[in-house]
C-alpha cells in the first residue's frame, strides 16, 4: 500500500510522458491518492448488516418525474405500509400528473414540490423516512448525501456516483449518520438472476470462477430526441463528456451478488477499452443538417460504442462488464455465471443452464425453478408480474426495501455494494485514459468485506409487508393486504 500510494504521488506531479496530452491526468491521480487514504482509515460503522430501526408506516419524498419517477410512484401506491408524502420535479406539471395518479390509486393526495431547489425544500420541510431519487445521474449523489445529512433514508436510481469523491462522500455519510443508502439496481431482482444467485449459493455451479454482464441497449433514438427524451438532453451529455463503463451496475450487481463482492471477495483492479466512436458524431452532424439545435453536438469527442472492461477479484476471479448504447443490437445484460461445476446465461433468450457440454434441457430447467426459486420470488413474483416494471422486477425491489425498512432487517444493497458497482463509471475511463492500463479498485468496506454476510435469499424476520389496489383480491389476501 504504501509503495503504491509513493508511485501515484511521483505520477500526480505529472511526471513521465503518460501525463502528456491529458489535462486532467494529474488531478484524477490526485483524486485516487486521496482515495487510497480513506481506505486506510477506519469506518465509523459498518453499514452491512446494518438495522435500522423499524417504521410501520414509511413515508416517502420523491424526486424526479421524468423517465422512471411515475413508475416509482405508480409502484409504491400498491405496497401496504406506504406513506406517499411529497412528489417533487424540475416542472410542477410532472409532479401534477404523478400526483394524479396517486390520488386515482386511492391514498390522499401528495404535497407537490418543484423547481431547482424544489426537492430540497421537500426534505427539509417534509418528515420523510425515505427520499426516492429518480433524476439524472450527476445529481444523484448530492441529493442522497441532503437526504441522509437531513434523517432520511435514501434510495437512488444507478449510478448512484460518477466519482470516488462522491463514492467516499456516500460511504461517510451513510456510516455518520446511519442511514440506509440503498442503489435501486432492479436487475438484481429479475427472475433468473434471482434463481442463479440461489442455485450458486447452494453450490449447484461449484466454485465460481468468472462471470460477465452488461448494457447493450440501442438508445440512440432516444438519446437524440430533442421534446420527448432526456431532459435538456442530458444522457446526450454524458457520452461526450465521459469515456468508459458509463453504465455499469445492470450487468455487474447481479454477477457481483452472486460472486459475493463486498460478502466474501472484492474487486482489486480492472482494464477497460473502448473502441472509436462509429455513431453518435455522426448521427448529431446529420441532424445538425436539418435542425440547429443540434449544432451544439457536433464535433464532440463521443465515447467508443463498445466499451468492455475486465475486473480481478482479490480470490483470483474475474468479471467481464460491456457497455453499449450506439449499435443496432438486441438488447443484452449477458448476465453469465462460470464456476467449477456447471454455468449460467440468460442472454441471448432462452435462459439457458449447463453442466457439462451441452445445455440442459427445458423439463429439466423447470426443475431447477421448482427447487432453487428463492423465497421472495414464490411470495411476490406472481403479483410483480400484475403490478409491472420491467416484467416485474421493479415492483420486486421497491417491495422487498419497504418490508426491509418496516421489519428493521438489513437492505440486499448497502452502501458499499452501490459505490463499488458504481465506481467503474470514473474508473474505466482512468484505465482507457492511461491506454488501458490496470487500475486498483477502492475497498469501500476498509477490509469489513472479509466477515460481510452475503445477501439474506429468506424473507426471514420479514415477508408482512401486504399488497395493495390489486383487481385479482384472491391473490392479494396471501399477502395480509388489510
Amino acid at each position: 500500500m504504501s509503495n503504491r500510494r509513493n508511485f501515484l504521488k511521483n505520477i500526480a506531479v505529472g511526471a513521465g510522458a503518460l501525463a502528456i496530452d491529458l489535462p486532467g491526468f494529474a488531478a484524477t491521480d490526485e483524486a485516487m491518492q486521496r482515495s487510497y487514504e480513506l481506505e486506510k482509515s477506519a469506518a465509523r460503522f459498518n453499514m452491512s448488516g446494518y438495522r435500522a430501526p423499524k417504521i410501520d408506516k414509511v413515508r416517502i419524498g420523491f424526486i424526479g418525474q421524468g423517465m422512471r419517477g411515475p413508475g416509482a410512484v405508480q409502484r409504491m401506491s400498491h405496497i401496504d405500509g406506504v406513506e406517499i408524502v411529497a412528489i417533487c420535479d424540475l416542472i410542477p406539471a410532472r409532479a401534477a400528473k404523478s400526483n394524479a395518479m396517486v390520488q386515482k390509486s386511492g391514498r390522499p393526495a401528495a404535497k407537490e414540490y418543484s423547481g431547482e431547489n424544489g426537492w430540497k425544500d421537500m426534505i427539509r420541510k417534509e418528515k420523510l423516512d425515505l427520499v426516492y431519487i429518480t433524476t439524472p445521474w450527476y445529481l444523484h449523489t448530492p441529493m442522497a448525501l441532503f437526504a441522509m445529512e437531513n434523517g432520511c433514508h435514501a434510495a437512488s436510481e444507478v449510478p448512484i456516483a460518477l466519482t470516488l469523491e462522491d463514492c467516499w462522500k456516500l460511504v461517510e455519510t451513510s456510516e455518520r449518520t446511519r442511514k440506509h443508502c440503498m442503489m435501486l439496481e432492479n436487475c438484481c431482482y429479475d427472475f433468473f438472476e434471482l434463481l442463479t444467485l440461489n442455485m450458486a449459493r447452494q453450490g449447484m455451479f461449484g466454485e465460481l470462477v468468472h462471470a460477465e454482464g452488461a448494457y447493450i441497449h440501442d438508445l440512440r433514438d432516444l438519446n437524440f430526441k430533442k421534446d420527448t427524451g432526456y431532459q435538456n438532453m442530458w444522457r446526450l451529455r454524458q457520452n461526450y463528456e465521459h469515456n468508459g463503463c458509463l453504465y455499469p451496475t445492470h450487468g455487474l450487481g447481479p454477477v457481483a451478488q452472486c460472486m459475493n463482492i463486498n460478502r466474501g471477495d472484492k474487486m482489486d483492479w480492472l482494464v477497460s477499452v473502448s473502441s472509436n466512436d462509429f455513431q453518435m458524431g455522426q448521427i448529431a452532424k446529420d441532424l445538425a443538417a436539418k435542425d440547429p439545435y443540434f449544432e451544439q453536438f457536433v464535433g464532440k469527442t463521443y465515447r467508443g460504442n463498445m466499451n468492455t472492461t475486465t475486473i480481478k477479484t482479490n480470490k483470483g476471479k474475474t468479471i467481464m462488464i460491456q457497455h453499449d448504447v450506439t449499435s443496432p443490437r438486441p438488447y443484452s445484460r449477458i448476465h453469465l455465471l462460470s464456476g467449477t461445476k456447471g454455468m449460467a446465461r440468460k442472454w441471448p433468450d432462452p435462459e439457458r443452464i449447463a453442466f457439462g457440454h451441452e445445455w440442459i434441457k427445458e423439463e429439466e430447467l423447470k426443475k431447477l425453478y421448482e427447487q432453487y426459486t428463492p423465497e421472495i420470488v414464490r411470495k411476490i413474483g406472481d403479483l410483480a408480474k400484475q403490478i409491472g416494471g420491467h416484467g416485474g422486477m421493479d415492483f420486486m425491489m421497491d417491495w422487498r426495501l419497504i418490508d426491509c425498512l418496516r421489519n428493521g432487517l438489513p437492505l440486499d444493497q448497502d452502501v458499499y455494494d452501490g459505490v463499488a458497482w458504481s465506481c467503474l463509471f470514473p474508473l474505466s475511463g482512468r484505465s482507457i485514459a492511461k491506454r488501458s492500463s490496470s487500475v486498483d479498485i477502492p475497498d469501500f468496506t476498509r477490509g469489513a468485506w472479509k466477515t460481510n454476510a452475503p445477501v439474506e435469499l429468506t424473507l426471514k424476520g420479514g415477508g408482512t409487508t401486504g399488497v395493495v389496489n390489486l383487481e385479482k383480491k384472491e391473490a392479494s389476501k396471501q399477502l395480509n393486504v388489510r
